[in-house]
């Protein structure tokens, strides 16, 4: 115990302590401090992670309604959380109609990820293709795609919902080649991968960015109506079950005072 003991009084940095152990090692505080000392450092930690990974807001998986789409692997997405797919730095990819459920499952594995000490950075792909564009320079481009291409997992969020140009998919093109087979990466997208070209008009890297992304990954394909829209009618549907109730409340009430009148 002494030993593990002065080893993460090393791991820690405290310096004096361990140059003073014979001193110190049989305080009756020394394992508290150690203790509270590495929480700390790990709760820090996590917060910082947390920050960096940009996950926005979004539903626990608790909330993820799997009998609304008509077609969803739920099996296999259970085994996504198991997260084996970082330690083979493979890919995953959900494609699917908009507003199905596909960044929800994305932030819910980031934030896994995130909880088991991997660093991951959440982006749309507009913003990341944006930020690289705007790079001023060699130096700041290779430092802007340093910072995706070196993150344990990269979540690139909505691929296909708008198009590029050439330069744009060059750019998307370099971040999956630099973590191709090195780091994982979580796309989403609404396109199939046959309409990438049209995404990418006339972009010659298409191709091999596509089969760089899929080599060794998992296809989560989700075939389901928006549950934006699903709620949003949920809602107007109780909002008018509110509205009714209430005046036929005070059309009951209208009647018991005519009636008390009356009387």
């Amino acid at each position: 115990m002494t030993e593990e003991l002065k080893k993460k009084a090393k791991e820690l940095g405290f310096h004096t302590i361990v140059a003073r152990w014979a001193e110190y090692c049989n305080q009756p505080w020394l394992p508290s401090l150690l203790q509270e000392e590495e929480s700390e450092r790990a709760q820090r930690s996590m917060d910082r992670r947390i920050k960096e990974a940009r996950l926005g807001q979004f539903k626990p998986m608790s909330e993820f309604d799997w009998k609304w789409p008509r077609k969803i692997d739920r099996e296999l997405i259970d085994e996504l959380f198991s997260l084996q797919f970082l330690d083979g730095a493979s890919n995953v990819v959900l494609v699917g109609p908009n507003g199905n459920g596909k960044s929800m499952i994305a932030q819910n594995l980031g934030f896994q990820a995130l909880i088991a000490g991997h660093s991951v950075r959440f982006t749309k792909a507009s913003e990341l293709l944006d930020e690289l564009s705007v790079a001023d320079g060699a130096y700041a481009r290779r430092r802007c795609l340093k910072k995706y291409s070196t993150v344990g997992l990269l979540i690139v969020d909505e691929v296909g919902y708008l198009s590029y140009d050439n330069r744009y998919a060059d750019l998307l093109y370099e971040v999956i080649t630099a973590r191709y087979q090195n780091r994982s990466t979580i796309v989403t997208t609404n396109r199939p991968f046959q309409e990438w070209g049209a995404v990418f008009p006339n972009a010659a890297c298409v191709v091999t960015l596509v089969d760089r992304l899929v080599h060794q990954a998992e296809i989560v394909s989700i075939d389901a109506e928006s549950y934006r829209q699903k709620e949003a009618m949920e809602k107007a549907a109780e909002k008018d079950k509110m509205r009714k109730a209430k005046k036929a409340a005070k059309a009951a009430d209208a009647d018991k005072k005519e009636v008390t009148k009356d009387d």
